[in-house]
């Protein structure tokens, strides 16, 4: 009876008449979402920017000056270790050999460059030495150096105690797990007290550059 009253012609009228109007009411929402998701794609992540402003209305220009800091002030031959995210910046603007792009599909590569930033420093250090010259890292890589940890985890089972890689973080109360206090991530910049002991990471790493507002960090 209850099937026959469903299906029955009124209610199909009604049922019609309820998705016409929720249509005609959702449609100005889905038409600003589908324009707001487009002009986000087209101006936003297909125009990257490496120049922005400041809340002051200033130029912050430390991306790009540290990129030609490179180009100017080391070796053509140079190896430089960073993020993928930043491979194709450091090759085009820089002019250096950088050790990933977006276009690094090898997992165990990533991850290598993954467990140098986010080992304990000695750690790191062993393999960075063999790997490259420099390290550029952007002050934003505090918060990226989580998904680092894990990939090398992915890619390095043990880097990790588990797969989650829990032990790389922040806690809530915003001070990092001892595996990330002592990371080079951590330690390259300064993103609070405490860390690997400097009068020993410093023998490691030497800095040669700091950018103007302290975005990144050249070692």
């Amino acid at each position: 009876a209850h099937i026959r009253l469903y299906n029955s012609v009124p209610l199909r009228f009604v049922r019609l008449a309820v998705a016409a109007i929720m249509c005609w009411r959702g449609f100005p929402f889905a038409k600003d979402f589908y324009e707001t998701s487009f002009n986000t794609v087209r101006w936003s992540l297909s125009h990257p920017q490496i120049m922005t402003k400041n809340k002051k209305g200033e130029i912050v220009d430390d991306i790009r000056e540290a990129y030609w800091w490179l180009r100017d002030n080391t070796p053509e031959d140079a190896r430089v270790l960073a993020w993928w995210d930043y491979g194709y910046q450091i090759a085009g603007i820089a002019n250096r050999t950088t050790l990933a792009d977006g276009n690094t599909w090898h997992m165990e590569h990533i991850g290598l460059i993954g467990m140098a930033l986010s080992a304990p420093l000695p750690e790191g250090h062993r393999i960075a030495r063999h790997l490259a010259d420099y390290v550029l890292l952007w002050k934003e890589d505090v918060g990226k150096s989580t998904h680092m940890a894990k990939i090398a985890n992915s890619a390095f089972p043990g880097h990790c105690e588990d797969i989650k890689c829990d032990q790389y973080g922040v806690f809530r109360s915003g001070s990092p797990t001892p595996m990330m206090r002592d990371s080079l991530v951590w330690y390259m910049n300064r993103a609070g007290s405490g860390g690997f002991d400097r009068t020993i990471g410093d023998t490691m790493y030497k800095e040669v550059y700091v950018s103007r507002h302290s975005r990144v960090r050249i070692a």
